[in-house]
């Protein structure tokens, strides 16, 4: 006798364990989460730094507003693990609101910004993640690990010698490390060797500190000075609306990869809208916005192997504390270090797999073709979103042709009639030619055409059956259409004869 298991409710669904409390409970966990906490924090510094500079601010502003974010979505998010901070993709598309109009502009577009994805939240946005494609998936993991090696070149360039030297090292002992204990994180072991032979033999190498000025204050409340008008609407709208749509894309697409690493199920609504909140507590606090980030997201999950929010909230936390009573002591942290993570990173994110010569062999062309175009798209314009949109409407172009070439009309002349058989799904790339597919001189009186072996599903195809009837019916012949089932039988009987006249 077969047992039957029961459907899980939504409660235990989204149950992700280990839980909090487990993880407080257990000083093993806690201490895991702890340390990956420190060394997402080390590595959040230096990206908020930069990605300021991209969108021409004080690199206190994404210190600040990683800081806000980390510590809000740890909290508000639906993704327990996933880091949320001041990410390049944000920087890029609000730059030119802070360039051409001032910071006060700025801080108004990222509090509209978030303001919208709350909105798109409660609309349901993040259920249309179940129509990206596994290939544009693999795609955008691709791109993003290619993003976060090439993002580290500019510290390899007109650099002193030991640099060289220094990134190995660090990527021997990231490689090694895990195989001697995983009780302390390879990273932050990467992190403090080399930032005490650095001090110890006193090489001048490039540090976190050469970055930019670390804050030396708390964040303050920031209400931005502009007008309440439409014309400040007109500004700031479509760069908080392409801010919004870059956001979430790029947020739950980590949070769907994260799902996918630690074979969990992760709540995408809650993602959505909690990502909302955090960018309006950071632009409240004067923070440059952000997303999920997913190079810090992998060292978090992992590299250091970290599962809970504390991972999360301890990265926000100890970021904070790292820049204003530790400041000192962070800026002399040797840049080799970083880029040695973040390679190591880059690497362990690409989905190499997919490029093996038995995978390429045994998938399809198209489904290779798709994945190529997003990871082309995204490195090309360093747009998270362009790649990703691209990669889907290029997965529902193949998709479109590969079904069209389904369908098949079968045709049996008898002295009484002739009997057209429709087999496939038609919709509007299968059913353009469906017109074509039938002997109108040649065919007798009476026409009967089968649609029991297939569908109908869209306007498309029920014009095209009316031009087939309105072209046997100005021969003076009739025509019988038998076999659609109830939901095609209601949609042609609504919509035929209202679609204009047959041709």
């Amino acid at each position: 006798m077969t047992a039957v298991t029961p459907a899980r409710d939504n409660a235990s669904r989204y149950r992700i364990e280990p839980t909090v409390l487990q993880a407080l409970r257990s000083p093993r966990l806690l201490t895991r989460e702890v340390l990956a906490g420190l060394v997402v924090a080390l590595a959040l510094i230096p990206e908020a730094i930069a990605f300021s500079i991209i969108a021409g601010v004080d690199p206190r502003l994404g210190l600040f507003s990683s800081f806000i974010m980390a510590v809000a979505i740890a909290f508000l998010g639906g993704r327990p693990a996933m880091i949320t901070a001041a990410t390049g993709a944000i920087a890029l598309v609000i730059a030119p609101v802070a360039r051409e109009y001032g910071m006060d502009y700025f801080i108004a577009t990222v509090l509209l910004g978030g303001a919208i994805q709350i909105v798109l939240a409660v609309l349901g946005v993040a259920k249309l993640m179940r129509f990206i494609p596994r290939s544009v998936m693999v795609g955008f993991v691709n791109a993003l690990a290619i993003l976060i090696f090439l993002a580290q070149l500019p510290q390899l360039f007109d650099v002193p010698w030991l640099v060289y030297p220094l990134v190995a090292a660090g990527l021997g002992i990231l490689f090694l490390m895990p195989r001697i204990t995983k009780v302390v994180p390879a990273p932050l072991v990467t992190i403090v060797v080399l930032t005490a032979a650095v001090v110890v033999f006193g090489w001048n190498v490039p540090n976190v500190g050469d970055q930019g000025a670390l804050p030396q204050s708390l964040p303050e409340l920031f209400i931005p000075n502009v007008p309440l008008t439409f014309e400040t609407l007109a500004i700031i709208a479509p760069y908080a609306l392409a801010m919004a749509a870059v956001g979430l894309l790029e947020s739950l697409m980590t949070a769907k990869l994260v799902d996918d690493i630690t074979d969990t199920h992760s709540r995408k609504t809650r993602e959505a809208w909690g990502q909302g909140v955090a960018n309006i507590l950071s632009g409240a606090f004067g923070g440059m916005g952000g997303c999920a980030m997913i190079g810090q997201t992998m060292i978090n999950v992992k590299a250091s192997g970290a599962r809970t929010r504390i991972s999360t909230f301890l990265a926000g936390v100890f970021l904070l504390v790292l820049i204003l009573a530790l400041g000192d002591v962070v800026a002399i942290i040797p840049m080799a270090a970083l880029v040695a993570v973040m390679f190591l990173v880059s690497f362990a994110t690409f989905d190499w797999h997919s490029i093996s010569p038995a995978t390429l062999k045994r998938m399809p062309k198209s489904e290779t073709a798709v994945m190529l175009i997003t990871v082309i798209a995204t490195v090309w314009t360093h747009n998270l979103a362009i790649g990703v949109i691209l990669g889907v409407l290029a997965a529902m172009v193949m998709f479109a042709r590969r079904v069209a070439h389904f369908v098949t009309v079968t045709r049996v002349v008898t002295d009484a009639a002739a009997h057209y058989t429709v087999d496939g799904e038609l919709f509007f790339a299968s059913s353009n030619d469906l017109t074509t597919q039938f002997e109108y001189a040649d065919d007798p009186e009476h026409i009967v055409i089968d649609m029991s072996g297939s569908h109908i599903w869209d306007a498309s195809t029920v014009a095209a059956l009316d031009a087939v009837v309105t072209k046997y019916e100005h021969r003076g012949k009739t025509v019988e259409i038998r076999g659609l089932n109830d939901t095609a039988a209601a949609l042609h009987q609504r919509l035929t004869g209202n679609l204009g006249a047959g041709h």
